[in-house]
């Protein structure tokens, strides 16, 4: 299993009835991609952090993610819901399976 953890900046003009609306569209939206096994998002108990919100999707495989990239109600989420809000991203990628060779994930 794949963890994919995305990191947003937002924008200044975002508050938190925005990001609050951000939360709930990427649950939904997300999940109606295919090879999306869940989706989990959220804002940072920090105030002082850099990454104010985030989202942990997780996939059967690396496979499974590169399809996600391409799906059209990923790209409309990201045309949306992320390019209008944020200015900056970090993801990483974790396998999950403690047995499972890297390469093969």
């Amino acid at each position: 299993m794949i963890d994919h953890l995305l990191f947003y900046k937002l924008k200044a003009k975002v508050d938190e009835a925005k990001l609050e609306d951000m939360i709930r569209m990427s649950r939904s939206l997300l999940l109606k991609v295919p090879v999306v096994l869940s989706v989990r998002s959220g804002r940072t108990i920090d105030p002082n952090s850099d990454w104010p919100f985030y989202i942990l999707l997780e996939f059967e495989s690396l496979d499974k993610k590169r399809i996600f990239e391409e799906d059209p109600n990923y790209l409309k989420f990201l045309k949306v819901i992320i390019d209008p809000n944020t200015d900056k991203t970090y993801s990483a990628d974790y396998e999950t399976d403690p047995s499972k060779n890297l390469k093969y994930s």
